[in-house]
């Protein structure tokens, strides 16, 4: 790794867009890519214009037949041969995360390692696709049950896991049948343009993946929205942007798939392993900086431990270091620009005007780089906007309390209903708090959950369908029912 040079691996990323099969420049004025951790431009990038945005759905639609038409091992071995490529660089693509979001190269790496897992499994996924046979009650008829690709699809991904948030919708939609086009965040999409290039070079065909980059995301995208040859819409980020997203695709009754925010309550049970504890919400909460929706946000500690366990999350705590993801041994990166740090110190200052208790850290970082102390902070209530809002940085607010039913009770007072975690050594409790916590996803005892293999999705304010897993591609087949006569009349 040491031996990447940074400039020269960032121009072996395309800066143009690729739109049926060939890189092109944008029509809009190039916009630039900036290190989090020092604010110094990486590249220039192109910026389509909405109607590049609409070449590249004329490329998925005019390709969508052929692609469906592909046998399924052929899909699947192109997937396969993208995730064989992606090991082999999986040091580039780790520094290029680094480089363009932030997060350590330990937890870059990891992201490599999980992000790949995707292609690998719907490599696998893509010959399982299953329907049924068999006669009608009446007898009367055979039904045939068939999954069919949606058709066309738009993905828009995140800044915060650009390798995974892409590899988690583009090769379950591949692996279905389906074409797409994609759109990054503008703040990271140097992975995704990669990843690309990954699957160019993996022998996948002309049009069927199509990237365009801009900083005109509601140009771009509501055109391609609104155009009745789209077939499928799947989106992660913001609540608020889902269900603008959400109010536009019902005009052609798109199918979506809709990943948005999260507030994960932690419950830390009286007879919880504290060490197992401690080290569950360490990961749970400073993986990626804090700045994932499964971070857990509310760490809902039982009154009777609360003060040792915030004591041993401080201590660990202090020993973070923070840094420049690159180097060595820095657990605490930058958040991704200077207003994410703006929203941590509105929250924790929020919360100190109230009353509660800043244990360690709780400041910004002097600049460059947009940084802020990992932070233990006690004496959290209900009311404090820290508890109601996605915090997206390393802080861990305490709120404590009595019994089983409270904690269940703040555990569930959110809108959101994406990740939980519940500490305890009751077998019994556990299997209660899977019953009763409000989410689509719980790590039981775990700090981390996230698997290729598993369903990824929330309830409430925080989403719609599921990513992963055999789940994962249903969400781009449609289900058709054929019935033909009974052969033996």
């Amino acid at each position: 790794m040491a031996n990447l040079n940074e400039a020269e691996l960032i121009a072996k990323v395309p800066g143009q867009l690729f739109i049926g099969g060939e890189w092109v420049d944008g029509d809009g004025e190039p916009f630039a890519v900036n290190d989090p951790s020092n604010g110094n431009e990486l590249t220039r990038l192109a910026n389509a214009s909405p109607e590049q945005g609409m070449r590249a759905l004329d490329a998925a639609v005019a390709v969508q037949g052929e692609w469906a038409a592909t046998a399924p091992r052929v899909r699947g071995d192109i997937l396969r041969r993208a995730w064989e490529i992606l090991q082999e660089r999986r040091d580039e693509m780790a520094l290029i995360m680094t480089l363009e979001m932030g997060k350590p190269l330990a937890e870059s790496n990891g992201e490599v390692t999980y992000g790949g897992e995707f292609l690998r499994w719907y490599s696998e996924e893509a010959v399982r696709v299953h329907g049924r046979y068999g006669s009608n009650p009446e007898g009367t008829g055979t039904m045939i049950v068939s999954k069919h690709p949606v058709g066309p699809c738009f993905l828009i991904t995140p800044w915060n896991f650009p390798l995974a948030m892409a590899t988690r919708k583009i090769a379950p939609a591949l692996a279905a049948g389906c074409t797409v086009v994609i759109k990054p965040a503008s703040l990271t999409p140097l992975t995704t343009l990669y990843m690309v290039k990954i699957l160019e070079e993996a022998g996948l065909p002309k049009g069927v993946v199509n990237i365009v980059t801009t900083r005109n995301t509601s140009g771009v995208s509501s055109p391609i929205i609104a155009d009745p040859r789209l077939r499928k819409l799947s989106f992660t980020g913001s609540t608020a942007v889902g269900q603008s997203l959400m109010k536009e695709a019902t005009k052609n009754v798109l199918r979506t798939s809709m990943e948005l925010g999260g507030n994960a309550p932690c419950v830390v049970f009286e007879d919880a392993d504290l060490d197992v504890a401690v080290e569950g919400v360490l990961a749970a909460k400073f993986r990626n900086i804090g700045q994932a929706c499964t971070a857990a946000n509310r760490i809902i500690v039982h009154r009777d431990i609360a003060e040792e366990f915030s004591q041993r999350l401080a201590e660990r705590v202090n020993a973070m270091k923070v840094g420049r993801g690159t180097e060595e041994g820095v657990t605490i990166g930058p958040l991704v620009e200077d207003k994410a740090v703006t929203k941590v110190v509105e929250l924790v200052g929020d919360a100190v005007e109230r009353g509660a208790t800043v244990v360690t850290g709780g400041k910004a970082v002097d600049g460059p780089g947009s940084f802020y102390e990992p932070t233990v902070i006690n004496g959290i209530a209900e009311d404090f906007d820290i508890f109601k809002e996605e915090i997206f940085g390393p802080v861990l607010p305490i709120i404590t309390f009595a019994d089983e039913d409270e904690a269940v009770r703040l555990a569930n007072n959110t809108e959101y209903g994406l990740m939980s975690y519940v500490f305890t050594t009751d077998f019994k409790r556990g299997q209660r708090m899977i019953d009763r916590i409000e989410a689509g996803m719980m790590g039981l005892n775990v700090g981390v959950a996230s698997n290729a293999a598993a369903p990824f999705g929330g309830v409430k304010m925080s989403g719609l369908g599921k990513e992963g897993s055999f789940e994962g591609i249903e969400e781009y087949l449609y289900t058709k029912y054929t019935l033909t006569p009974n052969p033996y009349n």
